[in-house]
């Protein structure tokens, strides 16, 4: 794991962007396409806004979700809701869009056709991720239902979360398919996260599920 510190969020996402746009670009040089997942909430937005005006083959970059709750895209609590809207425009609106939802009262009924349309995207290219202060990354949470399938070796693509605290389930990217990346940053904002970090090197990732994506990760932290 390497830490990155920047002297604010915005110098962070600026620098973040560029970092992100250079690594797709050279995967380009080599690759016909690019697998980019990022994570929803607030924190990535920003870093979408410098993203999305960045100078690159960007009908050649696939994007997806690394988790999302089980609503229509139009929900106002969608991830793909946010990417969309943050990062698939500018530049990057010709970027394809790869949904972890599709219409079904329940996920099992439609993730074996989701996890076909990803299996052609892994190993992924370049994955962005954040971390919650109850160090959770994607939809691991710990103590969740689902957690040890998801965290399991031998994991398929995807997995089925349900926090019991929501009102919906979770399909997350497991643990080895985001441990598995080409590239891996994860961003962190303020002291909190930082201690919440530094607490997870000490633990399993059954307690602190970011700990099984940490190795060879770049973190990246601004107060």
């Amino acid at each position: 794991m390497n830490l990155v510190e920047y002297p604010d969020r915005d110098m962070l996402a600026i620098d973040l962007a560029n970092c992100l746009a250079g690594e797709l670009k050279a995967h380009l040089l080599s690759h016909d396409s690019a697998s980019l997942a990022v994570p929803g909430g607030t924190t990535p937005g920003p870093i979408f806004d410098d993203l999305c005006a960045a100078d690159l083959d960007w009908d050649r970059v696939h994007v997806f979700p690394t988790d999302e709750r089980w609503v229509p895209q139009d929900h106002p609590r969608s991830n793909g809701r946010l990417i969309c809207e943050r990062l698939i425009t500018d530049r990057a609106s010709s970027a394809r869009f790869l949904p972890l939802y599709a219409p079904a009262e329940n996920p099992e009924y439609t993730l074996a056709e989701i996890e076909a349309m990803l299996l052609p995207e892994l190993p992924i290219s370049v994955l962005l991720l954040g971390m919650g202060t109850d160090m959770h990354v994607a939809s691991l949470f710990p103590g969740v239902e689902g957690l040890a399938a998801a965290l399991d070796p031998d994991a398929p693509v995807l997995a089925v979360l349900r926090p019991g605290a929501v009102p919906e389930p979770r399909v997350s990217l497991t643990a080895r398919v985001l441990d598995g990346a080409m590239s891996k940053h994860l961003v962190i904002y303020g002291d909190e996260k930082r201690a919440a970090l530094e607490r997870a090197m000490t633990l399993p990732p059954e307690e602190a599920p970011v700990q099984a994506v940490l190795t060879g990760a770049t973190v990246h932290w601004a107060q």
